[in-house]
């Protein structure tokens, strides 16, 4: 087994390859509203091993998302709640489409 290389993480959304300043300018945000979608448990950067935040590509997307609706007039902290729930409906139908699949492929009739 070899160690991994920063070119094998290169298409690996949730490295985070990206520094607190390099992704709010990426996002055309300040540092502050980053600090802000953490305290507000929406991500959670990684610590480099100097306790520098680090942002995922995966990251980066959530916090365009918030980072738009905040432009649109939704406080920051609406803002999160919303795309959290957002995200846990997601989940929810995703499980739900994999159990509906499951009974049918069992043979069962699937509840519609």
């Amino acid at each position: 087994m070899t160690a991994d290389t920063p070119l094998d993480r290169i298409d690996d959304d949730d490295y985070p390859a990206y520094t607190m300043g390099r992704a709010a300018e990426m996002l055309g945000t300040t540092p502050a509203f980053l600090r802000a979608l953490g305290e507000a448990r929406l991500i959670t950067p990684l610590r480099s091993e100097g306790g520098h935040r680090r942002y995922s590509r995966y990251q980066l997307r959530i916090a365009a998302r918030a980072r738009e609706m905040v432009d649109q007039g939704t406080s920051i902290e609406a803002a999160c709640r919303i795309i959290i729930l957002e995200d846990q409906l997601e989940e929810a139908q995703r499980i739900n489409d994999e159990l509906r699949r499951r009974d049918v492929g069992a043979g069962h009739k699937a509840d519609v």
